[in-house]
C-alpha cells in the first residue's frame, strides 16, 4: 500500500445530474480554475480517473461512457443565448477529458441546472420556460424546454425513456440547425469507401449533424445489428475493429492527423454507429420489439465500448442520415412516418424528427450544383 501525505481538501459547488440516459456532475465555470490544465486536473479527480482498475470507485464516475461526464455552465454573452455549455467526455483509464463534442442527453438537464443557479433570465413561474443554450464545443444553439410549477422547475412527470427505469418530467429538446454551415457533409459525399488496416474497404456515411458521426451496415461488420450491448462488449476483436474504422474516419472528416490521434485524443467523437434494416429484437430489460415498429436498427459504440441506448446526439446525426437518399442509413431504414425517425436500440427504441436535417442537407447539396 503506499501512503501519500494528507492533502487539504477544498469546497466546490457540484451538482450529480441525470439528463436522458446519461449521468454527469455540473459546475459553474466561475467556481473552477481558469488554467484549462488545473481545471481538467481538478475534474479527473473529482471523476475517480484515471483508474487502472476500471472502476471509478474513489470518484463520482460511474464507470461507464454514460455516466463518466462533466458539464460546466456560464452566463452567456451572446444575445440569442441564456447559457453557455461545455461538456466534457471523461475517461474512465486514461488521464484524459475529451471536449470535442457534445451529449445530446445530458443537454435535457443543462436547462434546469441554469435556471438554478440563476443563469436564466424572466423564467415563469409556471409553464414551459425555454432555455438558449449556446454549446461552446461544437458551436451550435439548443433550446430547451423546462416545465415550471410555482417558480421550480418541475422535476416529476410521467415521461418514460427507455434505458431510464423511472419516468420524470419531460424536457423538449429542439438542436437548432444540427450541422451548420457548408459542415454536414465533410467529405462532400454522401457515402465514402474507407479502407481501414485490420479491417479492409468499408462503406461509411460521414455526418455532421448533432455530433460528428460515422454510419456503417452492421453487415459489413459481420453483425446482426440486433446485439445486445453485453454481447459486443465482450468481442475484443470486434471493438478494437471498431476503433480502427471510428479513427479512420476522424482522419477523413478532417478531426484528426492521424487514425493514432483520434484513438488518444479524440475517444468522444467522432461517434460510430452500426445500423441494419427493422428487424425484430428484443430490450435489455426483456421486452420484443417488432420489426414493424420501428424504422431502422441501430448500435452506437462511445468511448471505446457499446452504448446501453442511443446517444442524443447520435440519435440527431442518425434521423438526418435517414432523410436524406443515398446514405447507409438511409438506403437501409423504412420511414413509416414522414418526418419521423423510430429507433431500435439496445434499452428499447426512440424517436426522432428529421426534418431540419433533411432541409440543411438539400441546401448543402444545392450550393454545390449551383457552384459546379
Amino acid at each position: 500500500m503506499t501512503r501519500h501525505r494528507p492533502v487539504r481538501s477544498r469546497a466546490i459547488p457540484a451538482v450529480w445530474m441525470r439528463g436522458g440516459t446519461s449521468k454527469g456532475v455540473f459546475f459553474r465555470a466561475d467556481d473552477l480554475p481558469s488554467d484549462p490544465l488545473l481545471r481538467d486536473r481538478l475534474l479527473l479527480r473529482v471523476m475517480g480517473s484515471p483508474d487502472p482498475y476500471g472502476q471509478q470507485i474513489d470518484g463520482l464516475g460511474g464507470a461507464t461512457s454514460s455516466t463518466s461526464k462533466v458539464v460546466v455552465l456560464s452566463r452567456s454573452s451572446r444575445p440569442d443565448s441564456d447559457v453557455d455549455y461545455r461538456f466534457g467526455a471523461v475517461a474512465v483509464q486514461q488521464p484524459l477529458i475529451d471536449w470535442s463534442g457534445n451529449c445530446g442527453n445530458l443537454s435535457a438537464a443543462v436547462g434546469p441546472q441554469a435556471i438554478r443557479l440563476g443563469l436564466v433570465a424572466n423564467v415563469p413561474q409556471d409553464g414551459i420556460a425555454w432555455v438558449r443554450i449556446w454549446q461552446v464545443d461544437i458551436g451550435r444553439r439548443i433550446l430547451a424546454g423546462v416545465p415550471m410549477q410555482d417558480g421550480e422547475v418541475l422535476e416529476e412527470g410521467d415521461f418514460e425513456l427507455d434505458g431510464v427505469t423511472f419516468p420524470a418530467a419531460e424536457i423538449e429538446l429542439r438542436f437548432l440547425d444540427p450541422g451548420g454551415e457548408g459542415t454536414l457533409l465533410p467529405t462532400g459525399a454522401l457515402t465514402n469507401q474507407l479502407l481501414v488496416p485490420g479491417v479492409g474497404a468499408l462503406e461509411v456515411t460521414l455526418l455532421n449533424a448533432g455530433i460528428a458521426s460515422v454510419f456503417v451496415a452492421a453487415e459489413a461488420l459481420g453483425l446482426r445489428g440486433t446485439e445486445s450491448q453485453a454481447e459486443l462488449n465482450a468481442q475484443p476483436q470486434l471493438l478494437a475493429q471498431v476503433e480502427a474504422v471510428r479513427a479512420a474516419a476522424a482522419v477523413a472528416m478532417g478531426l484528426a492527423a492521424t487514425p493514432a490521434e483520434a484513438t488518444a485524443l479524440r475517444p468522444h467523437s467522432p461517434k460510430l454507429t452500426v445500423v441494419a434494416p427493422p428487424t425484430a429484437s428484443r430490450s435489455a430489460d426483456g421486452r420484443s420489439i417488432p420489426a414493424e415498429a420501428v424504422d431502422v436498427v441501430a448500435r452506437t459504440f462511445s468511448m471505446g465500448k457499446a452504448h446501453h441506448a442511443m446517444t442524443g446526439t447520435g440519435a440527431v446525426a442518425l434521423a438526418c442520415a435517414a432523410a436524406v437518399p443515398g446514405t447507409v442509413v438511409q438506403r437501409l431504414a423504412v420511414l413509416r412516418q414522414p418526418g419521423q425517425l423510430c429507433v431500435a436500440h439496445p434499452s428499447g427504441s426512440c424517436k426522432g424528427a428529421c426534418g431540419s436535417g433533411l432541409m440543411s442537407l438539400q441546401t448543402l447539396l444545392h450550393q454545390r450544383e449551383v457552384a459546379a
